[in-house]
């Protein structure tokens, strides 16, 4: 399962991260995620969206965190934007839904 801390091999290594990929499966990154997720409720948001840090400062919402490197690997990995840290694009996602 994707970890919200960085995976170090050696202490002279490069971190490493680990993201989701568009297959929804992880894989070893050297950059950080862009966008953070939750992987039961399958959305995908800021990393400072407002909820999430709420939700995570609670602790109920950090064994099912992932990242993503970037907005459209979150889509194609079948998530839906934040409706709190990204309004236009939950909309937007709202709408394709209803038609």
């Amino acid at each position: 399962m994707p970890r919200a801390e960085p995976v170090v091999r050696d202490e002279s290594a490069v971190r490493e991260y680990i993201l989701l990929g568009a297959d929804g499966r992880p894989y070893p990154s050297r950059t950080p995620g862009a966008v953070g997720g939750h992987r039961r409720m399958k959305i995908y948001g800021r990393l400072d969206c407002p909820a999430a840090l709420r939700a995570l400062a609670r602790g109920g919402y950090v064994t099912h965190r992932v990242f993503f490197a970037d907005e459209p690997t979150a889509v194609a990995a079948g998530y839906r934007p934040c409706a709190v840290c990204s309004p236009d694009a939950y909309r937007r996602w709202r709408a394709r839904q209803a038609g």
